[in-house]
């Protein structure tokens, strides 16, 4: 039986770099010899290819999985609009739920891979439905977070609030990775300082504006 890992990447908000990092940690492990799946279970913001929607960060946490698997695999609700998931849904009569997407997970085999990568949608409590956040399907699937903070102004406050949200719900974290998404973001390496201060977990990594790959002190 394989020891698995499963990971699900969040971000302080949109375009904290949840897919670059993503692709990043497929990688490194992949450099390493491990076999890596990646998943993504909402995707809002499409385009048609071979008459088929897919989404753009499906499509670079597919080509840095391990090969293999298919994209309805990797990424089951894919949505045309680029907006709120549940919105993105109710716009094509599509029902999201913590249920659907779980069955949608649980539908693909796992064995074989060492580590799957599950990609969030938006921050950390994005709504699927009236009742619902992505949230609450992380705490079913039983995946460990990884926090990816989108270094530019504002992301202390984020980083906190959004701990705290995971903290709240008792999910483990593995820890949080720094993403510099703006390369002149003043006074960077005192806000670092700050939450590795005020957050109780590891920090993972420091990514750099654009960097190429990534080391972890993580097993």
């Amino acid at each position: 039986m394989t020891d698995r890992k499963t990971y699900f990447i969040t971000g302080t908000d949109t375009d904290a770099g949840k897919t670059y990092v993503s692709v990043l940690l497929a990688n490194y492990w992949r450099r390493l010899g491990e076999r890596v799946a990646v998943h993504k279970p909402v995707a809002a913001g499409a385009t048609k290819l071979d008459d088929e929607w897919v989404n753009d960060d499906a499509l670079a946490l597919k080509s840095a999985a391990t090969p293999g698997q298919n994209y309805a695999s990797i990424n089951p609700y894919v949505l045309p609009d680029a907006c709120a998931p549940h919105i993105a849904a109710e716009n094509v009569g599509v029902a999201l739920s913590v249920d659907a997407l779980v069955t949608a997970f649980n539908a693909n085999d796992w064995s074989g891979y060492q580590r799957v990568i599950v990609e969030g949608a938006g921050g950390w409590l994005v709504p699927l439905n009236e009742t619902e956040t992505l949230a609450d399907y992380v705490e079913v699937i039983g995946a460990q977070v990884i926090l990816v903070v989108g270094m530019r102004l504002g992301c202390l406050n984020h980083a906190l609030l959004t701990y705290q949200a995971i903290a709240a719900q008792g999910l483990p974290v593995q820890g949080w990775i720094a993403n510099v998404v703006d390369p002149e973001m003043p006074y960077l390496a005192q806000n670092i300082t700050t939450l590795n201060s005020k957050l109780p977990i590891p920090m993972l990594a420091h990514v750099d504006y654009q960097q190429q790959q990534i080391s972890l002190s993580l097993t």
